[in-house]
């Protein structure tokens, strides 16, 4: 069931929002190349949060260990923080949410490690470009495959693949609500967007092929092929005109 959000709870997830946006921007400045430890940055994002009044959405969700997910390299998602240093030439994805006044917000970077290759620059462009082609069609009256289709078109247009097992979300009181947000599909299917509905949209973009597995962790899900994987992802509320992104980041206020 698709729950449509109250001003008063959309108030509650902007508050989420803002603060999942500014970890973000926290952790991704606190990375030193040949020096960070994936766990360096879960510990951070948890003082963070708690510290401005937050709870980690993730830690402890269905057994998951850590405040955030830490996906390097050829990790699609879901990867657990631990000692792994993070090298120059990585990307990582760090994947945050926070829980404030009982309203979530959910939000994704890709960051690279210093200098990385062109490969690696592209395709973070790429899965970036494609959030915002997605977030452009979450507009009241059109259907979550207008979301879908655009996300894809775009990074198949560019010679990417898109990860089809995981998917986005509806998100508000709970992490995951209805509707499912897949990041492929046709346009004119699926839910109808109403005002007050509020999206989880996240692309994750792959290299080489969108196949992936789940690793023996139980979480970390990585390319079959064991190629670069980019993941990006905003909180946004359905309007009567543009979509607003709750976990718009300093870095990307001339989106909105």
């Amino acid at each position: 069931m698709i729950k449509i959000k109250s001003q008063e709870e959309i108030e509650k997830m902007r508050v989420a929002g803002r603060l999942v946006a500014q970890t973000l921007e926290a952790v991704v400045a606190s990375i030193i190349p040949g020096k960070t430890r994936t766990i360096d940055l879960d510990i951070l994002a948890e003082y963070l949060i708690t510290e401005h009044g937050g709870t980690p959405s993730f830690k402890g969700y269905n057994g998951y260990p850590a405040s955030i997910c830490t996906s390097v390299n050829e990790e699609v998602v879901h990867g657990i923080p631990g000692d792994r240093i993070l090298q120059p030439g990585d990307i990582v994805g760090l994947d945050l949410g926070a829980i404030v006044n009982g309203y979530h917000g959910d939000s994704t970077v890709t960051a690279p490690v210093g200098e990385v290759s062109d490969e690696a620059k592209n395709l973070l462009k790429v899965t970036r470009e494609s959030l915002f082609k997605g977030i452009e069609m979450a507009k009241a009256g059109n259907r979550i495959g207008d979301i879908a289709h655009a996300i894809q078109v775009y990074a198949e247009s560019r010679g990417y693949s898109i990860v089809r097992e995981l998917v986005g979300h509806g998100i508000g009181s709970r992490m995951h609500e209805d509707p499912q947000v897949p990041n492929y599909g046709k346009p004119g299917h699926g839910e109808v967007l109403r005002p007050g509905m509020t999206l989880a949209i996240e692309p994750m973009v792959n290299v080489g092929d969108y196949r992936v597995k789940q690793l023996s962790d139980g979480w970390t899900y990585i390319t079959k092929d064991r190629k670069l994987s980019a993941h990006f992802e905003h909180t946004v509320v359905i309007t009567d005109g543009k979509p607003e992104i709750l976990t718009l980041r300093r870095e990307e206020g001339a989106r909105q």
